[in-house]
């Protein structure tokens, strides 16, 4: 999969996830292939964040705005986490054109 999305295109946690909390995070469970995934407290945020469409870079900005991290570690960070979680099923993204 091609993951290069603008700061416009928007995220959205799919139907095909259910998550609890585990720990200090969250398990998720993917319904159709029935795995698992955890994701720590960072990740749990940004899992809260995409239960409705959000912009690549209101995540971002979010999550800038509630830890301590600089921009780049967290740009790196929150776009590797919304990959994979879009590579696993869990996320969809949508280009800023289609919305």
């Amino acid at each position: 999969m091609h993951w290069n999305p603008s700061d416009h295109d928007r995220v959205v946690a799919t139907v095909e996830a259910v998550a609890c909390e585990f720990g200090a995070g969250l398990a998720l469970l993917h319904l159709k292939s029935n795995v698992y995934y955890s994701l720590n407290g960072v990740g749990a945020f940004i899992w809260e964040q995409i239960q409705e469409p959000r912009s690549m870079l209101d995540i971002r900005s979010a999550v800038l705005a509630r830890y301590n991290v600089d921009a780049e570690r967290c740009k790196a960070d929150v776009d590797g986490l919304l990959k994979g979680l879009t590579e696993a099923g869990l996320a969809r993204l949508h280009s800023e054109e289609l919305v």
